[in-house]
């Protein structure tokens, strides 16, 4: 009896949630006409971060929330956090959590709203502003990066977050049906916009190139579009299958996009790009060959591409952290995940087992606020002093492209277990 109760308010709870939400998404009147709303760019002045504070554990033996809270400790001499708790359990945590210190001077505020997942950049606000100085947000349709419809429960309760939050503060929506992330999207505030193939037409497969270009020109107030072909082999779709990797195993990819940009793809000003990059004597596994291959073809098209003005870009190159390896066993979150997925390869998951995986590991994941730039690291005591080097060079590749800017390496590794990392975890909100 008890069961049929919870499958009836389970019923209603879904029915519910779908007559919140007609078939199709529409723009606020008062901003139908014409496009003077735009995206900033990332290293444009900045008001707040906003982080969704975690309800998810990737692997029970590493705590999220440590990420969480480095991150704010890291940005709050420089830039205002909003973070946002969905329930009263989980502000409870947070508050003992945060230092109590930033909370009384306002460094951090802590805000109440509903969501699953917690990777702000790809369901969070994505704000839009005007040459009025006003803000808008950008509202997105959401599909859980692919493995799930836009109509899931929980897909739709995160496609709301940004809609929730521009009626709480009074904001204009600039709506589409476009499936599409943040963590896709990288413009250079000037007008042109980096796109994945991988990602943008498999969240779209029913439309055309036009039609999905239109609409981001539209949206995001973007007017040059460059398609970049595929991501970094380790952020392939995971119900793909296991992927090959070091010491000729299988690898599972952690639930992971497909080939987000902001992995692999960054503009540092509007004329410069970092492109992740697989020295050919880096290239010592099959993923290492394989991400290599990819970001060659990259290179060639950025190299020949064009900015809004006709310009070239100049491009660096950034090394890809070495193959970042774990274990996982049920009981750990993203393994009770993959445990449930039917495989394109035909592969079978080996349930009750331990697995190989491979995170969503790279230098390229970081977020620009105001004076700083945090980046991941991924040397701890006990590994090999090339892990240590690399992380060196990669920070210094990254203190010469930001000469004036506070660059902070932080241990991302609970969130790379996810798919992302900090940069997938954050949102900016320009001033």
């Amino acid at each position: 009896m008890k069961k049929i109760i919870v499958l009836l308010l389970w019923f209603v709870a879904i029915i519910m949630i779908d007559s919140c939400k007609g078939p199709e998404k529409k723009s606020d009147p008062a901003i139908q006409e014409g496009n003077e709303w735009y995206q900033a760019a990332e290293y444009a002045p900045m008001k707040a971060i906003w982080l969704l504070f975690p309800q998810v554990t990737h692997k029970k033996s590493i705590a999220i929330p440590d990420v969480t809270l480095s991150i704010i400790e890291a940005l709050v001499p420089s830039v205002h956090v909003n973070l946002v708790v969905p329930n009263d359990s989980l502000q409870a945590i947070a508050l003992k959590l945060i230092p109590d210190s930033l909370l009384k001077n306002g460094s951090v505020s802590l805000l109440r709203f509903p969501y699953a997942e917690f990777w702000a950049r790809d369901m969070g606000p994505a704000f839009l502003v005007n040459k009025q100085g006003e803000k808008a947000i950008a509202d997105f349709m959401f599909n859980d990066w692919g493995y799930n419809d836009t109509s899931d429960v929980r897909a739709k309760l995160d496609e709301q977050l940004d809609e929730r939050i521009a009626a709480f503060y009074h904001l204009p929506l600039v709506s589409t049906n476009v499936v599409s992330e943040g963590g896709d999207h990288e413009v250079n505030g000037k007008g042109t916009l980096l796109l994945a193939e991988s990602v943008e037409k498999t969240r779209n497969p029913s439309m055309s190139v036009t039609e999905i270009e239109n609409e981001f020109k539209r949206v995001l107030g973007v007017s040059t579009i460059i398609w970049l072909k595929q991501g970094v082999r380790d952020d392939d779709h995971s119900f793909l299958g296991a992927i090959d990797g070091p010491d000729n195993k299988k690898y599972y990819t952690v639930l992971t996009t497909n080939g987000h940009v902001d992995e692999y793809a960054r503009f540092v000003n509007d004329s410069t790009i970092l492109l992740a990059w697989v020295d050919s004597a880096d290239r010592k596994s099959p993923v290492e060959m394989e991400t290599g291959k990819r970001m060659e073809v990259n290179y060639s098209i950025l190299a020949n591409a064009r900015d809004q003005n006709g310009h070239p870009f100049t491009i660096l190159k950034m090394p890809m952290p070495y193959p970042v390896i774990n274990t996982m066993q049920p009981g750990d979150g993203v393994y009770d995940v993959l445990s449930t997925f039917k495989y394109a390869d035909g592969s079978t998951f080996p349930n009750g087992k331990k697995i190989d995986v491979i995170a969503a590991a790279s230098y390229l994941n970081f977020l620009i606020a105001n004076d700083r730039v945090l980046m991941a690291k991924y040397w701890k005591p006990g590994m090999s002093m090339l892990i240590q080097q690399r992380d060196e060079e990669a920070q210094q590749i990254l203190q010469n492209a930001f000469p004036d800017k506070k660059i902070i390496a932080l241990d991302a590794l609970a969130v790379n277990l996810g798919g992302g990392g900090i940069h997938c975890i954050t949102m900016n909100e320009p001033k």
